[in-house]
């Protein structure tokens, strides 16, 4: 019996996964949505709404954020600058020549398009949804708009003013708490000289888990070293399974069909990627490539294998403890992510504008590289027992599968160039446990 325990208690602690609701390297990260009270009369009231992307390296591409909250009772809104409803739903109770923007129970916001008529503008709109990560670019993390809304009708005898409930950016992986109340926004006027303030403000605090955005993985790591001729290769079934049901990918002596993968504007295209044993649509290779007397260099090259889709302002975090003896990076943007204060370990990666930060679908141009130097540190550095690896990379901000630490390439003279197969490791395992017993 107590054999059984052992085992049990074993498999459990191996199976359990880390919370992707909460990332390590980026421990305060969420997307926060303010809703400021701004005007408020007997019939109707006007909201300014915010969205700020507060993650460090993870961003909102297109098609972008779709807000939605559900009304207390039956309010409608009347007008709106800076985005809009996707729906204007059954607004028949209304009379009138002019009927509400949007009668729904549950609307769904959408941002305006670049280009958008100037007289619907909002400050800080206008951008297709698309909210950037704080490190990238500070000016676009943020989103606004503004809209006049119809107070409840229903059970709303001294004419007040409901906050609504159950918000949702519309992004898969997204979760958002309850609103609670917070001190007045204070807003700049008159050239900064100024200052006005919302009647009452609201939050509302969305985190992301990788585990809800998506069942599988979304990107692998290969490695490779000067030292060793071995190249290993990202982990099979990495993100998916060659031949399983239900798995489409294309052959490499094929082109895929393009003008069938059909999708809808408002939604990203399901991957579709080239056949291979990992399957991944972003493939990362970390490849050791010289040493000198006081540095050392490593390449690293980002590959995207899905056909239907280029990846704007991507982004690659690497730990690595020798990150803190940077050099030079050739080609890439790159900035220490310190969340944990003295412990350097942590790089953000990301495109030059107008040169590589966009990474291309599948093909000769689908991929980015950079190289990077490093200052080797006496106290910690060396090259046995595979250090120079990284220890965990995430592409656009969701965790890359990694290899296997005992199939990384090894020194020559390594006494461990032949690995153990995982079965002789647990049977190894099994009959200390017997031992013990």
């Amino acid at each position: 019996m107590g054999m059984v325990l052992i085992l049990s208690f074993f498999i459990l602690i191996t199976s359990i996964s880390p919370s992707y609701g909460y990332d390590p390297l980026d421990p305060h990260a969420n997307i926060t949505i303010t809703w400021d009270l701004m005007l408020e009369n007997d019939a109707t009231y006007d909201v300014r709404v915010s969205l700020y992307n507060f993650q460090l390296f993870r961003h909102m591409d297109r098609p972008g954020w779709k807000l939605s909250w559900t009304w207390i009772s039956d309010e409608a809104i009347w007008d709106m600058w800076g985005a809009e409803a996707t729906e204007q739903g059954n607004c028949s109770r209304f009379k009138g020549g002019v009927l509400p923007h949007c009668c729904e129970k549950q609307p769904v916001i959408v941002d305006l398009m670049p280009g958008a008529p100037y007289n619907k503008q909002f400050n800080n709109c206008c951008k297709g949804g698309v909210l950037t990560s704080m490190t990238q670019d500070q000016t676009l993390y943020g989103a606004a708009f503004r809209m006049n809304v119809n107070k409840a009708t229903i059970n709303n005898t001294d004419n007040s003013f409901f906050m609504p409930l159950n918000f949702n950016l519309g992004v898969p992986g997204y979760t958002c708490g309850d609103p609670f109340k917070v001190p007045p926004s204070k807003f700049k006027a008159d050239g900064g000289r100024r200052s006005t303030q919302a009647l009452e403000t609201w939050n509302v605090t969305c985190i992301y888990s990788q585990f809800q955005a998506s069942l599988t993985p979304k990107c692998c790591v290969s490695l490779s070293a000067f030292y060793n001729s071995t190249i290993v290769p990202c982990p099979q079934c990495s993100c998916n399974c060659e031949g399983l049901g239900g798995t489409k990918c294309v052959k490499s002596d094929k082109t895929p069909p393009l003008l069938e993968l059909r999708h809808a504007n408002d939604e990203e295209p399901q991957p579709l990627v080239r056949c291979s044993k990992h399957m991944c649509p972003i493939k990362v290779h970390w490849h050791v490539k010289e040493s000198y007397r006081e540095y050392w260099r490593v390449k690293i090259t980002i590959t995207n294998l899905n056909f239907v889709k280029n990846y704007s302002q991507w982004n690659l975090v690497v730990l690595h403890p020798n990150l803190r003896n940077v050099t030079q990076i050739f080609s890439f943007n790159y900035l220490p992510l310190n969340p944990y204060g003295s412990i350097n370990d942590t790089g953000m990666f990301w495109g030059i504008k107008y040169y590589n930060d966009m990474l291309l679908q599948s093909g000769p141009s689908g991929n980015v590289q950079t190289e990077m130097l490093l200052n080797k540190d006496p106290s910690i550095f060396t090259f046995r027992e595979g250090w120079t690896f990284p220890r965990k990379i995430s592409f656009n901000g969701d965790e890359c599968v990694m290899p296997p630490p005992d199939e990384y390439p090894r020194l020559p003279n390594s006494g461990h160039s032949v690995t153990e197969k995982p079965s002789l490791i647990f049977f190894s395992l099994f009959l200390l446990i017997l031992l013990v017993l």
